[in-house]
């Protein structure tokens, strides 16, 4: 299990594009609130290329991990440009990180 402090440090390599907890909205990419267990594609009013929304992935914690480690890889196609995180325990960080987002961004 990943430590969520620890993610939230990751997390800083993600938050020029993509915004977490109490207020966060869309910008370059989509709002993370409620990643966990949700669709691919389907953060409310995030245009997503066809190739998220059409993915039929759902952000559970091992799909997460492996789109995170080369998003390119894993959803050929993705506006996502990120290279990915290759570090093993980056990746359990900042799914613990994510994970205690609930939709509305409480924890």
């Amino acid at each position: 299990a990943g430590d969520p402090d620890a993610g939230q440090k990751v997390f800083l390599k993600c938050a020029a594009c993509h915004k977490i907890g109490p207020g966060a909205k869309n910008g370059v990419g989509p709002s993370l609130n409620g990643v966990a267990n949700r669709k691919a594609g389907q953060a409310e009013g995030f245009a997503y290329s066809d190739a998220n929304k059409n993915s039929g992935l759902t952000w559970d914690e091992a799909t997460f991990k492996e789109y995170i480690t080369a998003p390119q890889k894993k959803v050929p196609g993705t506006k996502m440009t990120f290279p990915g995180l290759p570090n093993e325990a980056d990746r359990d960080n900042i799914w613990a990180y994510l994970s205690q987002f609930k939709a509305d961004g409480s924890k």
